[in-house]
């Protein structure tokens, strides 16, 4: 790699969500902490889940805290989606990145087949 490339990729990983390929996020603390918190709560009811497993409970009630689960998930997954699109798909549009729409359109369909 010649020396222009590798300032290029210095100044693509200070960006949010750089198109790089190491890219990587900028999130305020506020959100990565709303975003923690959100995912101890979903690891908390993947492991109730297991223990309603393990404890033989009515499959019924095991089907129902598993959707509760896939719904807070969602939840999560929502609040990345509106994060990456204010600040990370916003800055690659400003800087002349149109390729960000196909891959924030490929995201949203995975998303869909949920």
């Amino acid at each position: 790699m010649n020396h222009e490339l590798n300032n290029e990729v210095q100044i693509n990983e200070d960006s949010c969500c750089s198109s790089s390929s190491e890219r990587k996020s900028h999130h305020s603390d506020e959100t990565k902490k709303n975003l923690i918190t959100r995912l101890n709560r979903v690891e908390g009811q993947i492991r109730g889940i297991k223990g309603l497993i393990e404890k033989d409970t009515y499959c019924d009630d095991v089907i129902t805290q598993i959707s509760a689960a896939q719904a807070a998930l969602n939840g999560v997954a929502k609040m990345l989606l509106e994060t990456h699109m204010k600040e990370c798909v916003a800055e690659r549009i400003q800087e002349g990145d149109l390729e960000v729409l196909d891959e924030v359109l490929i995201t949203i369909q995975k998303l869909m087949k949920k």
